[in-house]
């Protein structure tokens, strides 16, 4: 029997509306920040999924340091992100990720930075990112593994070989788990990336970090 994937956009599972969604969904991505605003409990929730996502991108489209400052400063961003430094302060502020000092607190604007940086670099690499969900979706109404296809076998083994690498939990978390998150931040890349994605981000982190 055929299985077919369906896509739903960031907090909208099985295709039902997410509920926070409204709210701000015709206002501009500012306002959409102010009428929004974390509160700090959300925030560190907030700070796990932002590392997340750019990880996947970081794997998905081999993506280092040097791009993310690059479009830091084409953005205009560059008093958040001004170099390496501040860029792995801001990695490390994960509450996961394995750390031998204190961790950075995120405020507002650094998350809003970070969410105009991963949204930006998922614009510029949308055909990758569509490529990549277009297989997995053939594959899924195939019954076939995602690995067959070398693309996503590859995209899924450095993800899953880089969070063990950088997480806490990673030694623990089973590979399955790491491949079900990869895959589904892979279809998460595509929403970020098309018209509004930074908006779709900003919500789906809120969501997130209601529901965790």
């Amino acid at each position: 029997m055929r299985q077919t994937l369906k896509l739903a956009p960031p907090g909208q599972p099985n295709g039902v509306a997410n509920q926070a969604a409204p709210i701000a969904a015709s206002l501009p991505w500012q306002e959409v920040v102010g009428v929004n605003a974390p509160t700090p409990a959300q925030l560190d929730n907030i700070k796990t999924q932002l590392d997340l996502v750019l990880l996947a991108l970081e794997c998905l489209a081999d993506i280092g340091s040097e791009a993310i400052l690059r479009t830091a400063e084409e953005l205009g961003l560059e008093s958040v992100v001004a170099d390496r430094v501040s860029l792995w302060r801001l990695r490390q502020s994960n509450p996961i990720r394995k750390s031998q000092g204190g961790r950075k607190k995120l405020d507002v604007e650094e998350a809003r930075a970070l969410v105009m940086i991963i949204c930006h670099l998922a614009k510029t690499h949308h055909e990758l990112i569509r490529r990549g969900v277009a297989l997995l979706e053939q594959l899924t109404e195939q019954n076939r593994a995602p690995h067959e296809a070398s693309m996503l076998g590859d995209f899924i083994d450095t993800f899953c070989n880089t969070y063990q690498e950088r997480m806490e939990d990673g030694d623990t978390t089973s590979p399955d788990l790491l491949t079900h998150l990869a895959l589904k931040l892979l279809i998460d890349l595509l929403f970020y990336s098309g018209p509004s994605g930074h908006r779709r981000l900003w919500l789906a982190l809120l969501d997130r970090s209601v529901s965790r």
